[in-house]
């Protein structure tokens, strides 16, 4: 007898959307004749994490089957959750696989896809965001009740969604992990995120340090001097995006002078002590 488990925290797990899909059959199916779900949320799939799968398939097998719907396409099944399994059973050589066979409508296999990747921590913010969207725009769900579904927060759903009003070169490297969602949240409502996010690639910023980043864009600088040596003026930009912080440089004629370093919290003025006692 297969069961599968409501995880503790969701809104409905995969059992409770089995239990409103009628069950057609339990059975094995070749691998040919399964093909992905086009409502898949998860659009890139971890290679090393796959191996590892791959690697337990071919020792133990498929222990949880995977769900299936039948479809008109040029194969008999559409996944519905479970392609990741799928495509590791075929890495690990498989002819057939167990599968369990439902009556799903297409709204139903969206949910599936996403209930399954949420529970597993599969999605990356700009697929979970993505499928999010789909519910609310295609099936007509509202914030609230994507969040009663999915068994999360409304301002979780709504912060999630917000993610995609990024510029796309931004949401690229979201997708990609160049940049991670703690980083994204941060840079959304900004003029100038894709010019940060490529500050934060290069200067590998940790999220806080992103954050005082931001904090030092949006504080108002004194005008500075038209005369002052670009030079100095350099200095003081590359000082500013490394330890997030509006830094003024006086340097005299004698190469006497002073640095001033503007902090607007407690937490700022100990990093800087630190930073001394660490070094001098």
């Amino acid at each position: 007898m297969i069961t599968l488990k409501n995880k503790k925290g969701l809104g409905r797990g995969l059992s409770s959307l089995i239990g409103e899909g009628k069950v057609s059959s339990n059975a094995k199916a070749s691998i040919s004749d399964l093909q992905r779900n086009k409502y898949q949320p998860r659009k890139k799939f971890d290679e090393e994490s796959l191996i590892e799968l791959t690697n337990s398939i071919r020792s133990r097998g498929i222990i949880q089957p995977i769900i299936v719907r039948d479809t008109e396409g040029s194969a008999k099944y559409e996944i519905i959750a479970g392609e990741r399994r799928w495509l590791a059973a075929q890495k690990a050589g498989l002819h057939e696989v167990p599968i369990v066979v439902i009556e799903a409508d297409d709204k139903k296999a969206l949910e599936f896809g996403i209930v399954e990747n949420v529970q597993r921590h599969d999605l990356n913010a700009i697929e979970e965001a993505e499928g999010y969207k789909r519910l609310i725009d295609e099936f007509s769900y509202d914030q609230d009740q994507v969040a009663k579904f999915i068994g999360k927060s409304r301002s979780h759903i709504a912060n999630s969604l917000r993610l995609l009003t990024l510029p796309d070169d931004v949401i690229g490297f979201v997708k990609d992990n160049k940049i991670s969602a703690g980083h994204a949240k941060i840079l959304v409502g900004l003029d100038n995120s894709l010019s940060i996010a490529k500050k934060i690639v290069l200067k590998k910023l940790s999220v806080r340090q992103t954050e005082n980043l931001v904090r030092v864009y949006k504080t108002p600088v004194k005008k500075l001097s038209n005369n002052k040596d670009p030079n100095i003026k350099y200095l003081e930009q590359d000082l500013m995006e490394k330890i997030g912080m509006n830094i003024e440089i006086k340097n005299r004629r004698n190469n006497k002078g002073s640095i001033t370093f503007n902090y607007n919290e407690l937490e700022q003025l100990n990093r800087i002590i630190e930073l001394i006692k660490n070094n001098y």
